[in-house]
């Protein structure tokens, strides 16, 4: 068995972080949570009863309007974890103080940010992260496996919602818990430093000063700048599924979770479709003994099922009216939810949830990263990012590129710079060693090689820099306006795409950082995410895809 920061699983649910991930992760839609008329008695006939008529009016009103209050907040945060928006607006402050907050991003770089497209928008990306924190008596009874109570919690679910900067499509991208990579330094908001680690699991990095560290691994693995984290523990993927009556799910046989040494999630289904809620809902998104082949990653599979179905029903009228109801989900939710200071309000949440709302089911992809067995030592049965595949489809979310197929076929002509380059001879280059940014060793002598190929090509003045530089990309920056035009002249000399040429003030001069996307040859790689086509191997699930049904592995089957 390789190293495994996994917790047994009847030991450890699948946490559901959001998981269930996603949901969230889909725009969703429901905005009317009560009917107007709820609530209402006849007026008072009896003489003199105007005044009284009055008072019941405003009662009325005053609770109608707290349904409505309910609904908004319930749904708000309902949408952002499960998939529904409400009206409304009191209960607010009481609600803001159960709401965790932590910062962004605890590591020592960042990822950039996305440039604006013609309109002035930006996409959006919410990693969202599924704990499976044994904190309170609550996640306790849900979470089982007593010897990890108060225990360092671990990210078992995490996934990016990427948001098209039009608004038009929506994709979501799962990571294995049991991912293989490199978590970098991260300082907690205590002051405490966690020094970067060697090959470990991805799920580690949320114990590592918090959520923000699992943001900072996910932008040093994949390039992709992100917005905002969203953690939920058990208790509320629990609270969630109960308030909305419940999401059906398929299997093609009757399957039950559990072997005979006590794993498994404890899932017991007939074939067909069951709408589950609750613990139920829980056990679903946990499964990994039952679902064929019995892996960590077919988990994300059930989840994305789980997300997509939930979705659908609440965009087909599925509404919550009930009072209680609605005050239960809205503690409960609010006190299961950690958020980064940018989204550290309801009134955030709900301005982040019309943002999503404006994608439509049918253009919801969700995917899993492409992957293979891992080839680290010590990590067998553990998974490794898929070469090739794994990359295109971060390059994919990047690049703001579709997963659904459905984007342009024509590519928008690359603006080229009103500030004429100098002379090449002119042009003072720097290049950088970047070829680290996949985690692996970087390539060496790369920053010379890159920089001898600029000098044979005129620019007498590149010189390499020994400083490595690890990212995804190669780039070409520049400081101020009036060396864009000598910045885009380096790349058009290697066949960099101008897109890839960018200001920033991290540079006193024109500056190359040959990104792990070009760690060997003479000619800089033609990407092919640009040809808008998902690797077979990140499993695409569309949203209005009705047909999903997991398959169930013969050995957890039952008669009933």
């Amino acid at each position: 068995m390789g190293k495994s920061s996994t917790r047994g699983e009847g030991t450890r649910p699948r946490v559901p972080g959001a998981g269930q991930p996603g949901r969230h992760d889909s725009a969703s839609a429901s905005t009317s949570t009560v009917s107007p008329g709820a609530g209402r008695r006849a007026p008072d006939s009896a003489p003199g009863g105007r005044g009284k008529r009055r008072q019941q009016t405003s009662r009325r009103r005053a609770r109608r309007g707290k349904r409505r209050i309910l609904g908004w907040v319930a749904g708000t945060v309902a949408l952002l974890i499960v998939g529904t928006a409400g009206a409304g607006y009191l209960y607010y402050r009481h609600l803001n103080g159960n709401l965790q907050k932590s910062a962004l991003n605890l590591g020592a770089h960042q990822a950039p940010k996305p440039t604006a497209n013609a309109a002035g928008q930006t996409p959006l990306n919410i990693l969202l992260i599924g704990s499976d924190a044994r904190d309170s008596k609550e996640n306790q009874k849900l979470g089982g496996a007593k010897n990890t109570f108060g225990g360092t919690p671990l990210a078992d679910v995490q996934m990016l919602l990427h948001v098209s900067a039009d608004r038009t499509n929506m994709s979501v991208v799962s990571l294995p818990r049991d991912t293989v990579l490199k978590i970098p330094q991260c300082t907690a908001e205590d002051g405490k430093t966690y020094q970067a680690t060697g090959w470990t699991l991805a799920n580690e990095s949320l114990g590592r000063g918090g959520p923000g560290c699992t943001v900072a691994t996910w932008e040093s693995l994949t390039g992709i700048h992100i917005d905002h984290f969203m953690k939920i523990d058990f208790s509320g993927v629990v609270s969630m599924a109960d308030a909305i009556g419940g999401v059906p799910v398929c299997v093609d046989a009757n399957v039950y979770s559990h072997t005979h040494d006590g794993h498994g999630s404890g899932l017991k289904l007939k074939k067909g479709t069951t709408s589950v809620k609750g613990q139920q809902a829980l056990q679903w998104l946990r499964t990994r003994y039952g679902f064929w082949p019995d892996t960590d990653v077919i988990r994300t599979k059930a989840q994305h099922e789980y997300m997509n179905s939930m979705v659908r029903r609440l965009r087909e009228g599925t509404k919550l009216t009930d009072p209680g109801e609605l005050m239960d989900l809205a503690e409960s939710a609010t006190r299961a939810l950690k958020v980064d200071d940018g989204i550290d309000t309801v009134k955030k949440l709900y301005d982040l949830a019309g943002e999503l709302k404006k994608v439509p089911t049918s253009r919801m992809t969700m995917t899993t990263m492409p992957n293979v067995n891992s080839t680290r030592p010590g990590f067998e049965e553990k998974v490794d990012p898929k070469p090739g595949d794994a990359e295109k489809l971060f390059a994919m979310i990047r690049n703001d590129t579709p997963l659904d197929g459905k984007g342009a076929k024509k590519k928008p002509a690359e603006k080229v710079s009103d500030d004429p380059a100098a002379p090449k001879a002119d042009i003072g280059v720097t290049v950088r060693n970047g070829t680290g940014g996949d985690g692996g060793q970087p390539a060496p002598g790369r920053a010379g090689s890159v920089a001898s190929l600029l000098t044979g090509q005129g620019f007498t003045r590149a010189v390499a820099d020994q400083t490595l530089d690890p990212q995804k990309t190669t780039e070409v920056l520049f400081p101020s306006a009036d060396l864009e035009g000598d910045a885009q002249a380096v790349a058009k000399a290697l066949g960099v795409p101008l897109k890839s040429v960018k200001k920033s003030t991290d540079v006193s001069g024109v500056t190359m950082v040959v990104g792990s996307d070009w760690r060997e040859g003479t000619t800089y790689p033609k990407s092919t995410a640009d040809d808008g086509k998902t690797p077979d191997s990140a499993n695409a699930l569309h949203g209005d895809d009705k047909s999903a049904c997991m398959h169930v592995d013969p050995a957890y089957t039952w008669t009933s």
